[in-house]
């Protein structure tokens, strides 16, 4: 199975966000701001490399808290 991430809103979630291809892990690539963007919407897809190629998807929302105020 591998995976993609994709449909992110707002488009700068691409700079944040990242998804091991082999795991399906998310990880951040750099530091969030609550007063930049306060909620990342994204999609994972998984598909499997069996043929036809068979794939599912979730849709995941990461909601930033503004906890040094």
């Amino acid at each position: 199975v591998t995976y993609t991430v994709t449909n992110f809103i707002p488009p700068s979630g691409r700079d944040v966000i990242s998804v091991n291809s082999e795991t399906g892990e998310i990880h951040l690539t750099a530091a969030l701001d609550f007063e930049e963007v306060n909620v990342y919407d994204f999609r994972i897809e998984a598909r499997d490399r069996g043929t036809p190629p068979l794939s599912g998807h979730c849709s995941m929302e990461l909601k930033v808290l503004d906890v040094n105020d």
